[in-house]
């Protein structure tokens, strides 16, 4: 993780457990004798995240449906810790978020870690609402500003204004290319956080870290997504710093650079982010 990120620590199940209580039902013992929580479980996870801001970052509420995708606080903080160093220590900072999602977890770490401002775009009505409940519960009115994405196949038109100027955008694309394809990385998931039990029933419809159609998939994958986005950000190169994006699969990597190439962009960067054993890549571009 970056070097910078306050959750990059063991966690305090004690002070967790104090904040936010409904964390003490999925508190376990593990193999090692510590404290922990069943990561196979998504109301585990859930908890454990809510826990977290509740610690880390003061929110005194985050609720979403069950149904919607759980982000892995941590792992979003590293996120915005590499795009402070890439934007520096300017002030007034505007960040525009494509697909906040019902969670709208970009935006609330970035004001609580950095006290930036966020337009946070989101193509389901149900999920701008969620996040709209979350903003105003915390006070946030003023900080934090939604949009929606009323056109399904674009992605940075309708998301900018007239005028507007973001010191950066950020974007954390669906990553499969259909339904099937997500249901399928769940069941190795599962299979490998089970793999010590001795019984093991696998269930589809257990998915630990859940997330609705909009969050996990889309025609062509992130590939098609993110190809769209940079042909797109040609269009707002005088209203944005950075465009960037977070990309799952390294391989996309090459024919996404060949696009930026033929894009004339002035500059890119690939930062990478090592979480365990988990590798994520920023992509980075300005004109």
């Amino acid at each position: 993780m970056h070097p910078s990120n306050i959750f990059d620590s063991a966690y305090d199940f004690d002070e967790l457990s104090r904040l936010y209580p409904k964390i003490e039902a999925y508190i376990i013992i593990n193999k090692y004798g510590v404290k922990s929580i069943d990561f196979s479980q998504a109301k585990a996870i859930k908890c454990l995240n809510t826990a977290l801001l509740f610690s880390k970052c003061k929110l005194t509420y985050w609720d979403f449906p069950q149904e919607n995708l759980c982000p892995a606080v941590p792992g979003r903080a590293d996120y915005l810790y590499y795009l402070k160093d890439l934007i520096g220590t300017s002030k007034n900072v505007n960040i525009l978020d494509l697909g906040t999602g019902a969670t709208c977890i970009y935006p609330l770490l970035g004001q609580a870690l950095f006290d930036w401002h966020f337009t946070a775009t989101e193509i389901s009505e149900r999920s701008l609402q969620n996040a709209d409940k979350i903003i105003k519960q915390n006070k946030l009115s003023n900080q934090i500003f939604l949009r929606l994405q009323s056109k399904k196949n674009q992605v940075l038109k309708g998301a900018i204004k007239s005028g507007e100027y973001y010191d950066a955008v950020m974007c954390n694309p669906p990553f499969f290319k259909s339904k099937e394809a997500a249901e399928k990385a769940n069941l190795r998931r599962q299979r490998s956080l089970h793999r010590a039990r001795k019984s093991f029933l696998v269930n589809k419809d257990n998915r630990n870290f859940s997330g609705v159609s909009k969050e996990l998939w889309i025609k062509g994958g992130e590939l098609a997504f993110l190809s769209r986005y940079i042909e797109e950000s040609l269009l707002f190169k005088e209203q944005v710093g950075w465009f960037t994006s977070l990309v799952s699969d390294k391989k996309n990597l090459k024919i996404l650079l060949k696009l930026l190439k033929n894009t004339a962009v002035d500059k890119h960067k690939i930062i990478e982010m090592q979480h365990g054993q988990k590798v994520l890549h920023i992509l980075a571009w300005h004109f």
